[in-house]
């Protein structure tokens, strides 16, 4: 056995794609047979390419199951990959998958599920993120774009991904990426390499990211339309003070392309809102990874409930070590940990204030797993005991968060869940003592919105609007809050400054169910309490 044996054996096992009849969406691939002599012109080029394609994906046995072939020269496992991989972390991946919980075979299946909501002739091109530099060579940590990540599983910088149409049913898989370079990855880590992008993350070819504009040339020059997101533009600040000359960026150079190529505006698409599309569904793998994420992050929570913190920054602290002892890569986000009336500021992330005996502390974090993130906000006395005001606010705020759960189902959308929270406050509040308009609710004691779905992002999918139903497959937050500012005498006295805050993830099951996925963060008055007195076993 030579030393590429091992990846060759993993990629044969990871890129197993059944066909016809199988588990495929899109119906199988057959049909490209047909579909590329059935009367759109090619060029040889094009023929040889596509015919390449359809040879590298697909090996079509007797029983309708296909096998990705692979040359025997594959990439030197021995010297690594630029993300974890079965071979190299076999405690983090599964074999099959390219990342935790996902296979080759489901990122193959959404490149599938794009090309059908795309024309023939048409290229989608995925620029992945670059690092982002703190001063001079310290960087801050890479995140992926996420729809890179979602078509390609692919988490190293400066990459670009193209995934052409040139037949229905059948896609052509470009990726560019930064090659094998022995002295960089003595300083930086192994890269995976032209090579790797082939073997590992089935592109059926790969080039040096430093030459992509040749390679984008030729794309673009017979590619009908083509689908990109350019990159919003920089502030009105930076804009302001940097010179002309150093404002050139990827997104000039390929409008710049398609220019020379005559496309037209109608030609140059937006692909976010396609791609968001699909990313707002999730498969019941996704489903698995962030129930993971969810169990993880809320056993954490629930953990520190009994640490008895007296500074934020150390609540912080511990949640970020919670969060990657139980199993997550990283915090999902920047936490919220606010103590007293800090709590009044809804996205509050200094976290550097003590926390009184007496006072509440809200926190709003979660731990990010396979790429998923957890999105968690909880409030809890400091002291661990309620008191009678405390926990009237609080199981007002759990009782609205708890019955607007219930509604997270295909009958109800993010809006109509919004305003049914609306209603429920109204008259929880009133319960307790409150007397406000509807308009004083939604302008001052609840600013915020219901939710917002959840996934690669934490706020993921904002395209997707609110006003669509729920479906099965959708991750949602549930967050109600109040926030009673000091001094206002609209407000009942003993309530000021006091800032609640519950937030949980929802999915909706096959059955249009709703399904906590944040569960294990214990939120009624009597778990709460017992958490802090550390004898709540989770």
């Amino acid at each position: 056995m030579n030393r590429y044996s091992a990846c060759v054996l993993f990629a044969r096992q990871s890129r197993v794609i059944c066909s016809g009849g199988g588990s495929s969406s899109s119906g199988g691939r057959k049909t490209v047979i047909a579909s590329i002599s059935s009367g759109r012109k090619f060029s040889s080029f094009q023929r040889a390419q596509i015919q390449s394609a359809r040879e590298r994906r697909l090996r079509i046995s007797d029983v309708g199951c296909q096998t990705r072939q692979y040359s025997s020269e594959g990439v030197d496992v021995q010297a690594g990959f630029g993300q974890p991989t079965y071979e190299t972390r076999p405690h983090m991946l599964k074999e099959g998958e390219l990342t935790p919980g996902i296979t080759a075979l489901e990122y193959h299946l959404r490149r599938m599920k794009l090309i059908e909501k795309l024309p023939v002739g048409s290229a989608a091109i995925l620029v992945g993120n670059e690092i982002k530099y703190r001063s001079g060579a310290v960087f801050y940590e890479f995140h992926q774009n996420p729809d890179f990540f979602y078509l390609t599983g692919f988490n190293e910088p400066l990459a670009v991904a193209v995934i052409e149409k040139p037949v229905e049913d059948d896609y052509v898989f470009h990726m560019f990426v930064q090659p094998k370079d022995e002295k960089k990855e003595l300083w930086e880590g192994p890269r995976t390499g032209t090579q790797g992008a082939i073997d590992v993350f089935n592109a059926d070819e790969a080039g040096d990211i430093a030459h992509v504009r040749n390679f984008l040339d030729k794309i673009v020059k017979r590619a009908n339309t083509i689908y990109i997101d350019l990159p919003s533009s920089a502030s009105h600040v930076s804009t302001f003070f940097t010179p002309p000359a150093k404002r050139a960026t990827t997104a000039s150079s390929i409008v710049e392309l398609m220019k020379a190529h005559s496309k037209k505006s109608h030609q140059i698409k937006p692909l976010g809102a396609i791609v968001e599309s699909l990313r707002a569904v999730k498969s019941r793998s996704e489903f698995a990874v962030m129930r993971e994420a969810g169990r993880i992050s809320g056993r954490a929570i629930t953990k520190a409930y009994g640490e008895r913190f007296t500074k934020e920054a150390d609540l912080s602290a511990y949640l970020d070590y919670a969060f990657k002892i139980g199993g997550c890569e990283k915090p999902g986000y920047v936490p919220v940990v606010a103590g007293g009336k800090n709590a009044l500021g809804i996205h509050y992330t200094r976290n550097d204030d003590l926390l009184n005996d007496g006072e509440m502390v809200l926190i709003d974090a979660g731990g990010q797993y396979g790429g998923y993130s957890a999105d968690i906000s909880r409030a809890w006395p400091v002291n661990g005991k309620f008191t009678d005001v405390q926990r009237d606010l609080y199981q007002a705020v759990l009782n609205v968060e708890k019955a607007c759960i219930k509604l997270c189902t295909p009958s109800h959308s993010l809006e109509s869940i919004h305003r049914a929270s609306v209603e429920y406050f109204a008259v929880e509040l009133r319960n307790i003592g409150f007397n406000v308009s509807l308009h004083q609710l939604q302008a001052i004691l609840y600013p915020h919105y219901v939710g917002h779905h959840l996934g690669l992002d934490v706020h993921d999918c904002p395209t997707v609007s609110r006003r669509i139903p729920l479906v099965p497959g959708n991750v949602i937050t549930i967050e109600p809050g109040i926030y009673v500012p000091y001094g206002d005498e609209r407000f009942p006295r003993q309530f000021w400054g006091i800032g609640i805050r519950i937030e949980d993830n929802v999915y909706v099951d096959d059955d249009g169910l709703p399904v906590v996925t944040s569960v294990e963060a214990a939120k009624e008055v009597v778990d709460v309490e017992a958490a802090c007195q550390r004898l709540l076993e989770n």
